[in-house]
């Protein structure tokens, strides 16, 4: 699916309920408004519990006066919600120093706990409740004290300190993004990345494009290089430069400065005339075809293939689908944060219920495509502090400017989705989970995981809540060669994103049959201080073929057709 920011400066760098009408309306779209208004009504229909609710927060409200005054006057007092310490809204010293702001931040916690104890009594279905809970928590997250100048104390001290000047620059900022971006507030200031220049800019030449992808055929860096090739098979949710991102903090770098010859997959940005496009289109035209021009430039016998998100799924399915048909080809597999087993798919499992999937089927149907900017909607209310509010208070409230990041830059350069390939992706990955099952038809077969056998190398980050790391570890089971599984420090997209430092850490279990279970291996994994790529690069060492001369830059069937990053990534 489409990528999330990182946990580590992401989440440092990374409203108003009118800029972000929006939103709402996709949230609204699918569902979880209907499911908070049954949530309410419920609730009222047994008075009982919501009661309860209300005696205990009209309580706590009357409770607030005489422990901020306790407190202010040097006591101590014990207050009825106590606050998160890590809770980074209210970091600000004057939260506890101050008695009126402490008495706000009280009343907002009272508040929240009295609505959760209200939808949180409502006897729905599962999926109703998930949702009304979802909302309500993106509302309550939306009237947070934090979010209006009036009540943020560091706003407020930073318009004194700037006599005003935060606060007009501040209103530039909001109208800034009300005119050119959709009224959300900017998470990255892009104007100093370029691709080609400082993103994508490991040397690579484009070396075959179809109307579906671009093959781009990265330089060797090293004297000899080892003699099976790497395919890279990225997201098409993204464009694939999350893999060569900048200099020093590449994958792709750090696998050529390894030894390996690395083309990747480009994917063109659908257009409204690509709708049709399908599932069986991405794996005849995209890693299939790929595999025929490694093999036609490199003469190599097997490749390996790394694949990342959808793309990582995708390589899946290409595995089991040439083994099916007595395709030997495809060496060691690379899988990172790959869901495969879609049977807990987190918290996205909340937006792609039947209903839902029908709703976003017509809209799709309608336009064509799925915008990126629809996609990267869901994903921010998925972290809406971090994602949305987070810049509402550093850009609006502050007058700030945002982060100049490369990972949110590339977050930012979202891509479309054709209809007909998302549709079935949504409804027979999510709704009914046919690959894990080995229902899910391709290309005219029927995909079976446990054909492969070739070695694979399986990663997943701790915090990642678009592939929770514990159904990715289900890949374990579905697959029938040997696996080693690693789980990494960060998100979706840090995890991914880990050069070798000193804040990165990965876990590995040293055995060679991991337990049936995410809960097992944890148990008997050892945590490791720096990043899996050093790991993997011991294990790709294995498994990659001996050393040899670096093939030739394209061939005279497949000549080379420009410089990487090529065409597509500007689409």
């Amino acid at each position: 699916m489409a990528e999330e920011l990182p946990d580590t400066a992401a989440e440092h760098a990374a409203s108003a309920l009118g800029p972000e009408s929006d939103l709402f309306e996709d949230l609204d779209a699918a569902g979880f408004g209907e499911a908070l208004t049954q949530a309410v009504r419920a609730s009222l229909a047994s008075p009982g519990d919501t009661a309860l609710a209300g005696i205990r927060l009209a309580t706590d409200l009357a409770r607030i006066p005489f422990i901020a005054t306790t407190r202010w006057l040097g006591g101590e007092a014990q207050p009825p919600v106590p606050p998160d310490p890590k809770d980074r809204r209210f970091a600000d010293p004057a939260w506890d120093a101050n008695p009126v702001f402490y008495s706000v931040r009280l009343a907002y916690l009272a508040a929240c706990r009295f609505a959760r104890d209200v939808v949180g009594s409502a006897e729905l279905e599962a999926d109703a409740a998930r949702k009304a809970a979802m909302a309500l928590d993106l509302l309550l997250d939306a009237l947070a004290p934090t979010n209006f100048l009036a009540t943020n104390p560091a706003a407020l001290k930073r318009a004194f300190e700037t006599a005003g000047g935060s606060l007009l620059k501040g209103a530039q900022n909001f109208l800034d993004d009300l005119v050119h971006n959709e009224g959300r507030p900017r998470q990255v200031d892009t104007s100093g990345f370029e691709v080609g220049r400082n993103l994508a800019c490991t040397p690579a030449k484009v070396v075959y494009r179809n109307e579906l992808m671009e093959l781009l055929q990265y330089e060797p860096r090293t004297e000899q290089v080892h003699a099976n090739p790497m395919l890279c098979s990225p997201p098409w949710i993204n464009k694939y430069y999350v893999m060569d991102l900048a200099p020093d903090r590449s994958f792709v770098q750090w696998a050529v400065d390894h030894g390996r010859t690395v083309f990747v997959i480009s994917y063109k940005n659908p257009s409204k005339d690509m709708s049709g496009t399908t599932m069986d289109d991405y794996l005849v035209n995209g890693p299939q075809k790929a595999l025929d021009v490694i093999q036609e430039i490199t003469g190599a016998e097997t490749v390996d293939i790394v694949g990342l998100c959808l793309g990582g799924a995708l390589t899946g399915i290409t595995a089991a689908y040439l083994q099916q048909a007595g395709d030997r080809r495809i060496g060691a597999l690379t899988l990172l944060n790959t869901m495969l087993d879609y049977a807990e798919p987190g918290a996205l499992g909340t937006f792609t219920d039947r209903r839902t999937i029908e709703k976003l089927e017509k809209k799709m149907r309608r336009e064509g495509t799925l915008e990126g900017s629809s996609m990267a909607g869901t994903f921010d209310v998925l972290r809406a502090n971090d994602l949305i509010f987070n810049y509402v208070v550093s850009n609006w409230l502050m007058g700030k400017n945002p982060p100049a990041f490369d990972i949110l830059a590339w977050n930012a350069d979202s891509t479309r989705m054709p209809a007909e390939m998302h549709a079935f992706y949504l409804r027979n990955f999510y709704l009914e989970n046919k690959l894990a099952a080995g229902e899910l038809e391709i290309a005219g077969k029927t995909i079976d995981l446990s054909v492969i056998k070739a070695p694979t190398y399986v990663v997943s980050a701790i915090n990642d809540h678009i592939v929770p790391w514990q159904s990715a570890y289900r890949t374990v089971g579905l697959v029938s060669g040997p696996v080693r599984f690693a789980l990494s420090s960060g998100g979706h997209i840090a995890g991914i994103v880990s050069p070798p430092g000193p804040k990165v850490w990965h876990m590995i279990a040293e055995t060679e049959s991991l337990p049936a279970t995410a809960q097992g291996w944890r148990e008997i994994a050892e945590r490791h201080d720096g990043s899996w790529w050093e790991d993997w690069a011991r294990w790709s060492t294995a498994h990659s073929g001996p050393l040899q001369d670096p093939p030739r830059m394209g061939s005279a069937t497949y000549p080379v057709l420009g410089d990487g990053p090529g065409e597509y990534i500007r689409t």
